[in-house]
């Protein structure tokens, strides 16, 4: 027994073995939670479910099957969102975390703090709060709001044309703060000597930021594009929580909610498969592209 004990302790300790058992709880995990969920899911989208018994190949009629309205409308409505929230929640995050690195700041914890607070704030309480603000065309907080620049109330959650703000607007307020931790995390690994430098060549704060804070924070704003991107495509919880899976002429209808619609309340959990499939496609498609365009595999030169 001691003699196996030790065979075992030897084989963990040597530089051959060690580092595969280190990550085994990875790897394991990996291939539990990830790999076979995903195998059985795109399996189950050549398949039309019926019950727990009842599977019939179908090919790629599910696949066929989404060539409809309401599927493109979904990802168009999930580009637009993804779109916006880039365009937003990068620059603004940035110049936010600008400011608040500023050794003349005064006040920054609180400022620090007062902006992250929204992230802890459940996405449901969060959009729960949204409706009320927005809900009632004469009692909103929002329309009282407006009324005082003499603008007529507004039936927020009701006009198509207003749920694409609704839902950026949502957004904004909750994962600004978190943007904001990541740069000044960046911003905080910049020496004060290379700005210190510029100062004495003359260069004002716009210069510094162009030429300093924005090539070196390359790799924080990477790392934030493609989490954003991700979650873009993948947000569910907001336009669910405004109409539901049934919104004003689908304005709010995104790719996650036409998969939930389809799986879930309609049944047919092929096509969901076949959705989700789709959806990890074009984020891959599109995070591989843009990764390529900021030069990430691009060989180093001796």
């Amino acid at each position: 027994m001691l003699k196996k004990k030790n065979i075992i302790t030897n084989i963990l300790y040597t530089p051959k073995w060690a580092p595969y058992f280190f990550i085994l709880p990875f790897i394991v995990i990996f291939l539990v939670f990830f790999l076979y969920p995903f195998v059985n899911a795109f399996i189950m989208s050549f398949e039309n479910i019926i019950g727990p018994n009842q599977v019939v190949f179908v090919g790629f009629q599910n696949y066929k099957s989404l060539l409809d309205y309401h599927f493109f409308k979904a990802i168009w409505n999930s580009t637009r969102y993804t779109f916006w929230t880039l365009i937003i929640l990068i620059p603004f995050p940035l110049i936010l975390a600008v400011l608040l690195n500023s050794e003349k700041l005064i006040g920054k914890k609180f400022f620090r703090a007062a902006l992250f607070i929204p992230i802890l704030t459940s996405t449901v309480v969060a959009g729960i709060v949204f409706s009320l603000i927005f809900g009632d065309p004469q009692l909103s907080p929002a329309n009282s709001l407006i009324k005082i620049f003499g603008m007529h109330p507004k039936t927020w959650l009701r006009d198509t044309k207003l749920a694409m703000f609704l839902l950026v607007l949502l957004a904004t307020w909750r994962w600004t703060g978190v943007n904001i931790v990541y740069f000044l995390s960046g911003l905080q690994n910049i020496p004060k000597e290379l700005y210190e430098s510029a100062e004495v060549d003359g260069a004002g704060n716009f210069s510094k930021l162009l030429y300093i804070t924005i090539p070196l924070l390359k790799p924080v704003i990477i790392y934030v594009l493609t989490i954003s991107i991700f979650g873009g495509f993948a947000m569910f919880t907001e336009t669910y929580v405004f109409w539901g899976t049934h919104s004003p002429e689908d304005s709010g209808l995104t790719i996650v909610a036409y998969l939930y619609k389809q799986a879930f309340e309609t049944g047919n959990l092929g096509l969901g498969c076949a959705i989700g499939i789709v959806l990890l496609a074009i984020i891959l498609t599109i995070n591989i592209l843009q990764l390529k365009f900021f030069g990430l595999y691009n060989k180093e030169e001796a």
